[in-house]
This record gives C-alpha cells, sequence and structure tokens, in this order.
C-alpha cells in the first residue's frame, strides 16, 4: 500500500512539473522579443501563442520543477523537420530586444544563422549570470561587445562570428573562467588582443580570424593548457611567433597567415609533433626554415607560402610520418627540391616563385 501510495505520488508531481506554466513576466518577455522579430518563412513563432510557453513554443525550454524559461534555442541552420519540410534555410530580420534579459535563469541564448538580424546586443545580457552558451553567430549584428560580458562566470561558449561587431575585445572577457569555446570571427573587432588573455585556461578553441586586430600575440596565450586550435588570420598582427607556443602539448592548429608578422619560426613550433595544422603564409617571416622534422611530424597541412624564407628546403621534411599538404611558393628558397616522400606526390605550385629551385617538380637542377 505505501509503495503504491510512493508511486502514485511521484506520477502526480512528474504530470505536475510537465505542465508547469511559465511566469507571466517571462511569457511576456519572450513575446516583446518576439514582437522585434520577423521570420516570414518557416513560420516558428506561430507555435508562440497561448499561456504555457514551456509545452509547445518552438525553441523554448523550461526547467521542469519551477516553470523558469532556461533555454531560447533558435538556429537558423537546423536538421529540424520544420526546415527540411521547406527544404531552406532560416532568414529573419529585426533587433533582439532587451526584454530578453528579464529571462534571468536563460542558461542558452542561441539567435544564430538568420543571416539579417541587426541592431546591437543588449548590454543587459550582461546580467543573465546563468548563461553558460551564448550564440549569435551569422548575423548582422552591429555595435560593440557588452563591455561587463565578464560577469557572466558561468559561459562555456561564446560566439558571435560572422557579424558586423567593432570596437576592442572587452578586456573584462578574461573573468570568463569556465570559457572553453570563443568564436569572434569574421567582423570588424581591432585593438590588441588582452595582455593577460591566457587566463582563460579552459580555452579549448579560440577563433578570431578576418577582424582588423592588431598588436602581437601575448605570450599569455602559452598558459592555455587545453588550447587546440588558435586561428588570428586575416588580422593585422605584428610582431614574432612566441617560442613558447611551440611547446603547447595539445595545440593542434594553429593559424597565423594573412598578417604582418615577422621574425623567425621557433624550431619548437614545427618539431611539435602535435601540430597537424599549421599555416603561417601571407606574413614576413625570414630566416632558414628550421630543419627539424622527423618520424612524429604529422601536418595535414604546412603553409609557409608568401613569406621572405631563404636557405634550402629541409630535407628532415622526407622523414616525416605524414605531409599532406605543404607549400613553400613565393620566398626566397635556393637548391635541390629533395626526393621521396612528401616530395614525389607534390605539384609545382608548392615550389613556385621561389629564388632558385630547382628538381622535380621543377625545372631539372
Amino acid at each position: 500500500m505505501a509503495s503504491s501510495f510512493f508511486f502514485l505520488t511521484l506520477l502526480l508531481l512528474t504530470v505536475f512539473s510537465a505542465v508547469t506554466p511559465c511566469p507571466p513576466s517571462e511569457r511576456a518577455a519572450l513575446l516583446a522579443f518576439k514582437a522585434a522579430l520577423t521570420e516570414p518563412y518557416l513560420g516558428i513563432f506561430q507555435t508562440w501563442s497561448g499561456t504555457e510557453c514551456c509545452r509547445s513554443w518552438y525553441g523554448v525550454t523550461c526547467d521542469p520543477t519551477t516553470g523558469h524559461v532556461t533555454d531560447l534555442n533558435l538556429r537558423g541552420e537546423s536538421q529540424d523537420p520544420i526546415f527540411q519540410k521547406l527544404g531552406r534555410s532560416g532568414y529573419m530580420t529585426g533587433k533582439i530586444s532587451p526584454e530578453i534579459c528579464n529571462l534571468s535563469n536563460l542558461t542558452t541564448l542561441v539567435v544564430a544563422d538568420w543571416k539579417a538580424v541587426s541592431g546591437e546586443i543588449p548590454a543587459c545580457v550582461s546580467s543573465l549570470y546563468s548563461l553558460q552558451i551564448l550564440d549569435l553567430a551569422g548575423n548582422l549584428l552591429a555595435g560593440k561587445i557588452p563591455a561587463d560580458v565578464g560577469n557572466l562566470r558561468s559561459l562555456a561558449v561564446l560566439s558571435l562570428a560572422d557579424n558586423q561587431i567593432s570596437g576592442e575585445i572587452p578586456v573584462s572577457v578574461i573573468n570568463l573562467a569556465e570559457l572553453m569555446h570563443l568564436d569572434l570571427s569574421n567582423n570588424r573587432l581591432n585593438g590588441e588582443l588582452p595582455y593577460d588573455f591566457g587566463k582563460l585556461a579552459m580555452l579549448s578553441r579560440v577563433l578570431l580570424s578576418g577582424n582588423q586586430l592588431t598588436g602581437s600575440i601575448p605570450k599569455s596565450v602559452s598558459r592555455m593548457n587545453r588550447l587546440a586550435d588558435f586561428d588570428v588570420s586575416s588580422n593585422r598582427l605584428t610582431g614574432s611567433i612566441p617560442v613558447e607556443l611551440g611547446k603547447m602539448k595539445v595545440l593542434s592548429t594553429l593559424k597565423l597567415d594573412g598578417n604582418s608578422m615577422t621574425g623567425q619560426v621557433p624550431s619548437t613550433l614545427l618539431n611539435n609533433t602535435g601540430m597537424g595544422i599549421l599555416n603561417l603564409s601571407r606574413n614576413g617571416f625570414s630566416g632558414t626554415i628550421p630543419d627539424v622534422f622527423g618520424a612524429s611530424s604529422y601536418f595535414m597541412v604546412l603553409d609557409l607560402s608568401y613569406n621572405n624564407f631563404s636557405g634550402r628546403i629541409p630535407g628532415s621534411l622526407s622523414a616525416s610520418k605524414f605531409m599532406g599538404q605543404l607549400d613553400l611558393s613565393y620566398n626566397h628558397l635556393c637548391g635541390t627540391i629533395p626526393i621521396g616522400s612528401p616530395f614525389d606526390h607534390l605539384d609545382a605550385a608548392s615550389f613556385s616563385n621561389n629564388d632558385c629551385l630547382c628538381g622535380n617538380p621543377l625545372k631539372a637542377c
């Protein structure tokens, strides 16, 4: 009898939790958010009707016990049946209403890949202290990143890529101690990377390409022991590559191409056995290419083109375990191109426009 009473109670609690409505203030915030946007093709906002926004409103998830809205997940590129049925990606105009900040229990805020959502990121987003994911990528957002974004101490993902955001990366960003993924690529950001950028010890991906960032790469980056992917290509960075970057054990992708960096390439960067993609092209690096490759070298991409490297092609490249794409073009290299792998599968474009290289696949010496 007691066990039957227990299971009946549990069932009633489950049913009650499933239908717990979101508070009227949060429903009002969602409706104000909806009113500031126009989505003409998919009809996702047509589901936003009635009082039970926790039950069937597209992209809205609530805490089953309290009814508070915890997730707002609206992504314009999706495998959701609503997209598959119409065979198209999403398109949305309008702005992100500051009313969204009245959803104080939000852990996920995704309004991404809608192509035409404009305006600025509401500054009050920095007051959503429970936020773990903030993804507003793939829109036309302008203005600056909120200065107090560092208040979001639980944030693990910050993606604002592919917008028109300008200004500097806020210094407060270094307070995001839980941040694992940072993508600010393809915007109009300027200024330098924060000096203490390396304080973000949990970061595994830093994607900052396609901006107007200046200054040099902070040495503190080498303290990011979990960093696997670091892309600052197509900016206006200067200075040399910190030697410490070559000693990072997890770093496997490093893209510095399309900047104005100079100096010699640290040998530690080329004999780092974890490095798989290294793109240093279109800079002003000079000196000889360190002859430090070996049986543990495994490069899917090694691009050193459009620099000022001189001397000979390192013979130790032949000892590499794997060399997928190698590009040494547009430098000042001389001498005979080594024979054997990986050189036997590379075409002339990989060596073109040097001072005096010869041998297969170029002209004979």
